[in-house]
């Protein structure tokens, strides 16, 4: 009979047998056997690639605090996957969540075989428990189902062109073990129906765990880890190990990471729906190079003789598809099972460059600029030296609060030139002393992307060098690419002195500064090396609102597109597909705004350049360090 609630007795508890055979005894032992051996005949040698792979140099885990934080966050929590994209993500954490739940059930289930059941339905915790994981089961249910119609009926185009029966298995064996533990409450536990759902529900657990390893639900047993042992920050360059490393050029350069996150792969299609190159018709696909590593694993490993000949792009993965990528860093920070691209993608692309496989004219003329002059757009450094003395800009000598950094675009572009000079006027007006190094060379920004890191290195060691004999201490700079990269990458080198972007400085000088609301709507543009790389989107939107009323573009925050400049392809221009500044340019101007407010004088050129192609070029386009200076009194 139907075991009630002792204290609510009409609610009924899943029914289950009380006695076995030994004959079902010893066949439950047989196929938990069967069940496990085939899981790790899979798992064992995926496991055994991943640890073969050669050591990550940067590895620590400090500090473990956050990295617990992130793991309950992102993994106990699900926080990413439902906040990113919301009704899928949810139907995922109740997934989720009632295996979790399940986890005592199904313990509790084998356990009854063998008369060690520890969950008592005459009990109150245990009659709380099963409907605890009933409620989970039901929400699991509908979960599962809501998934398998959105992958095989509704099909998202990032999800791919090609079905997966195994995701259609897994959400088969899900479905039915929810259905089976849910069908046990409505039948009797002496009766033969109790017998067979307690071995449907047996057999489909069976099932289940040698499916795991050989479909994308590995993720489920490696993406804790995955997220756990993560680089620890966003987009994080690893160091190359040594004068033999020149980044992932063979097999033999996967790292435990890079190896551990290819096989976590979930095959969502998050990266690759948010990848300006992608959705302008190009060919990187972040989710296919991800994988192309994994098909690379699989078929020669990290050390065999093969896989230390054989290069990765080729086979596997297209060396234009790589230096495709923006850096925007769209995919990372979508990613739900924490897949770190960008070091990834600049791996690839150290391989290349460090090698001499890359054979580009605008990469050779860039790092050629950069190596024998001061800025990555060519130009003489005298050109800095003219615009510094005609504006009157002071020079730095250690008893000024700021060093002003200008950067290439500040120096030598003119609308980057224009932005510099109104950040000058309001720091004036504010009465902050500040002042700019006699002698500036690029930070290093595009070639640390592209992949160049001789060229790098002697840029960040100059520019240390420089801060440190000019005693600099705090430093400002109108560009996310050059703070990121200063705050960062240079630490490699060094030590540098701290440094802020001028949205910051500004925004905490907003009660000194004079508002202006008289100008309309304004859009800002989330900089891709601002927010998602620093975090930082209300401080230059405060700033833009100086000036008039703030209008959201559909795609803003930590949801950003691209302007295209970045991982330094506004050196090497777009070749294939739609313009991605394009792209933006009309998204913004579609929202009515009669102001699109930037905050990096990448996104200022690119937009500029995108509106007047399109016949918008009377639209204004501002930095927020031009809308604050317009505020002031003549």
């Amino acid at each position: 009979m139907m075991v009630g609630s002792p204290m609510i007795p009409f609610f009924p508890t899943p029914a289950e047998p009380q006695h076995f055979s030994h004959g079902e005894r010893w066949l439950f032992v047989v196929l938990t056997i069967a069940s496990a051996a085939l899981f790790w005949r899979r798992f064992g040698l995926i496991l055994a690639k991943i640890l073969h792979a050669k050591k990550d140099p940067d590895f620590h885990l400090r500090p473990i605090a956050k990295r617990i934080r992130e793991f309950l966050w992102e993994v106990l929590f699900q926080a990413k996957v439902i906040r990113q994209r919301p009704l899928a993500g949810l139907a995922h954490a109740f997934v989720f969540w009632a295996f979790c739940a399940f986890a005592l059930v199904s313990l509790n289930h084998c356990a009854t075989l063998f008369g060690l059941g520890f969950l008592d339905p005459a009990a109150p915790i245990g009659w709380f428990y099963f409907y605890f994981a009933a409620v989970f089961a039901l929400a699991c249910a509908v979960g599962i189902a809501g998934l398998f119609i959105r992958r095989f009926f509704v099909r998202p185009r990032w999800l791919g062109e090609e079905l997966s029966w195994g995701s259609g298995l897994v959400a088969l064996l899900i479905f039915l073990l929810m259905a089976a533990y849910l069908a046990e409450f409505f039948v009797t536990a002496e009766g033969p129906a109790a017998r067979a759902l307690w071995w449907a529900h047996t057999i489909t657990l069976l099932l289940f765990l040698p499916v795991i390893p050989q479909t994308k639900h590995l993720h489920l047993v490696l993406a804790p880890f995955t997220i756990f042992f993560s680089r620890g920050g966003f987009s994080r360059i690893p160091p190359l190990s040594g004068d033999e490393d020149f980044g992932l050029v063979t097999g033999a350069d996967l790292t435990r990471l890079v190896s551990l996150q290819a096989y976590s792969c979930v095959e969502c299609g998050r990266c690759t729906e948010h990848c300006p190159a992608n959705s302008t018709g190009k060919l990187l696909n972040p989710k296919q190079v991800v994988l192309g590593l994994r098909g690379y694993l699989n078929e020669y490993g990290p050390a065999s003789q093969e896989s230390k000949k054989l290069p990765l792009l080729g086979k596997y993965n297209s060396q234009e598809a790589v230096f495709q990528c923006t850096t925007c860093g769209a995919c990372e920070f979508q990613c739900p099972v924490g897949i770190e691209h960008l070091p990834i993608l600049v791996g690839l692309r150290r391989g290349a460059v460090n090698t001499g496989a890359w054979d580009d004219a605008h990469g050779a003329k860039l790092f050629l600029a950069l190596e024998r002059g001061s800025n990555a757009l060519g130009l003489s450094a005298t050109e800095r030296d003219r615009f510094v003395e005609k504006n009157a800009l002071p020079i730095f000598d250690g008893s000024q609060e700021y060093c002003l950094w200008l950067g290439c675009m500040g120096s030598y572009d003119p609308r980057g030139r224009e932005i510099a000079l109104a950040l000058v006027r309001v720091m004036n007006y504010l009465g902050v002393t500040f002042g700019v190094l006699r002698k500036e060379r690029c930070t290093g920004d595009p070639v640390r992307r592209l992949g160049n890191d001789l060229v790098f290195q002697q840029l960040a060691g100059a520019n240390l060098e420089a801060l440190t004999q000019n005693k600099v201490k705090k430093m400002i700079s109108i560009c996310p690419h050059c703070v990121r990269t200063i705050q960062e990458d240079w630490k490699e080198f060094g030590t540098p002195p701290p440094v802020e972007h001028h949205s910051e400085f500004l925004a905490r000088r907003l009660g000194k500064l004079p508002a202006d609301g008289g100008q309309g709507k304004i859009v800002f543009h989330d900089p891709c090396y601002l927010g998602r790389y620093r975090g930082v989107y209300q401080e230059p939107r405060a700033v833009a609102a100086l000036a008039g009323d703030l209008v959201e573009a559909p795609r803003h925050r930590e949801r950003s597109f691209c302007c295209g400049a970045g991982g330094g392809l506004v050196f090497l221009g777009e070749e294939t597909g739609e313009r991605i500044s394009h792209v933006r340019a009309a998204e913004l101007a579609a929202t009515g705004a009669q102001t699109i407010a930037a905050a990096c004088p990448f996104c200022n050129t690119m937009f500029q350049d995108a509106l007047t192609a399109r016949g918008q070029g009377a639209l204004q386009l501002l930095d927020i360090a031009q809308i604050a200076a317009k505020c002031l009194p003549e």
